[in-house]
């Protein structure tokens, strides 16, 4: 990032209960923003040239199981998915980033 000029590092959250995180705490993260979780297992494929403020969840490879899925969609998160291969959390993180913001 800082050889593109580009120094805004995300910021990265780690919780260790997801179920009191994600219906506790995501509420005001994602308040007034769009909130995306990336997903294989979805027809909505992630927006390309995002200009909106924007809170993204990466699960483990694979993808979120469908329970977690759903707590996120009751707190307002859309499910996309970056193609037909499933990615490793590592290379998903970048090509998701490299995407919504160019």
């Amino acid at each position: 990032m800082e050889q593109s000029g580009d120094t805004a590092l995300p910021r990265v959250h780690f919780k260790k209960r997801f179920k009191p995180f994600v219906e506790d705490e995501l509420p005001n993260i994602i308040k007034n923003k769009t909130a995306l979780v990336a997903h294989p297992y979805t027809t909505t494929p992630c927006p390309v040239s995002f200009n909106q403020p924007l809170v993204l969840a990466i699960g483990p490879e694979g993808g979120f199981i469908p329970y977690e899925i759903d707590l996120f969609n009751q707190q307002g998160f859309s499910a996309v998915h970056l193609g037909e291969r499933i990615l490793r959390v590592e290379t998903a993180l970048p090509f998701l980033v490299g995407r919504l913001f160019t």
